[in-house]
């Protein structure tokens, strides 16, 4: 009885700590909070914390996602179409990459990124040009169509991320990104 009621006590003191550690700081809960309590009531012995990291960037990732798109649609894009006339306009002048550093750069299939120059041809925001420097080859260049509306659409878009993070500091701002950048430095040369 007596080790019946020492082991009772002993995980609902572990399961309090591990709850108020998982909580302290936090102004804010959020739907991951409520996931980590409850695997602190049902397995006060694994610490699950890097669910908490992992799952909350997971959800804001979904989230972000959802409010990024409206932004893109103002101007008739998407994620895929901006990310792509973005990574041409800050290739610099004369705005032209190569097929392959485009889809090497949007980290997509070959066969997905003629599709998609394709789409944008037939918008007038891109054009295959020769490459001057090799007979056999093509580059893909912004048109002016094109670098008008992507400059237009980044401003929208930046304001939009800037609405975004204004929950956070600027401080805070600045120790996300950099924890951030170290993590993904960290794995980015194992995934691509």
């Amino acid at each position: 009885m007596c080790s019946l009621l020492h082991r009772c006590l002993q995980f609902a003191l572990i399961s309090l700590i591990l709850m108020l550690r998982y909580n302290e700081d936090m102004t804010h809960e959020d739907h991951v909070s409520s996931i980590l309590a409850q695997w602190a009531a049902e397995r006060p012995d694994l610490d699950v914390s890097p669910m908490g990291i992992v799952g909350r960037i997971s959800r804001l990732s979904l989230v972000v996602e959802k409010e990024l798109e409206p932004v893109f649609a103002q101007f008739g894009l998407n994620h895929w179409s901006f990310d792509m006339l973005a990574t041409l306009r800050r290739a610099g002048a004369p705005y032209r990459l190569s097929p392959t550093e485009l889809f090497r750069s949007m980290m997509v299939t070959s066969g997905t990124m003629t599709n998609r120059i394709d789409r944008l041809a037939e918008k007038g925001l891109v054009r295959r040009i020769p490459d001057p420097e090799d007979r056999r080859g093509i580059l893909v260049e912004l048109t002016e169509q094109g670098r008008e509306l992507i400059d237009s659409a980044l401003i929208a878009h930046v304001a939009n991320e800037a609405r975004l993070l204004q929950p956070l500091s600027r401080e805070e701002q600045h120790t996300l990104a950099v924890l951030l950048r170290k993590w993904l430095a960290s794995l980015e040369h194992r995934s691509f």
